[in-house]
């Protein structure tokens, strides 16, 4: 059974720092590419970053130089370190798991509030 567990949401104020987990299990994690997604209430869901299974790693434009992934293949995690957060990053965030042949999973989300 595939699981991707979702941790490190909260409230922050703006300005302030969070870091994003996502453990998985039940996938060859070394081989699927790994994303955080972003929704906000009313809003669609959207791409926030993603890294490959080689390591390459794309970001949204309204992310790029505050936030960063990254990857554990030993632990089977993938980060999100949030950095000068705003109160339009308020949304759940959801890990996303996805191999090359199709396979997609998701996690169940976290909410991020930033809020003073």
């Amino acid at each position: 059974q595939v699981q991707l567990v979702e941790s490190g949401g909260g409230l922050v104020q703006p300005g302030g720092s969070l870091r994003l987990s996502c453990a998985a299990s039940g996938i060859i994690f070394s081989a699927f590419g790994m994303s955080w997604y972003r929704q906000a209430p009313g809003k669609q869901r959207e791409l926030v970053a993603l890294i490959t299974s080689g390591g390459n790693i794309n970001y949204a434009d309204f992310v790029k130089g505050r936030f960063t992934i990254s990857r554990d293949n030993i632990k089977k995690t993938v980060y999100l370190q949030m950095n000068s957060l705003q109160p339009e990053d308020t949304a759940v965030y959801y890990c996303n798991a996805e191999s090359q042949r199709g396979s997609k999973f998701w996690g169940q989300g976290t909410q991020v509030t930033v809020s003073s």
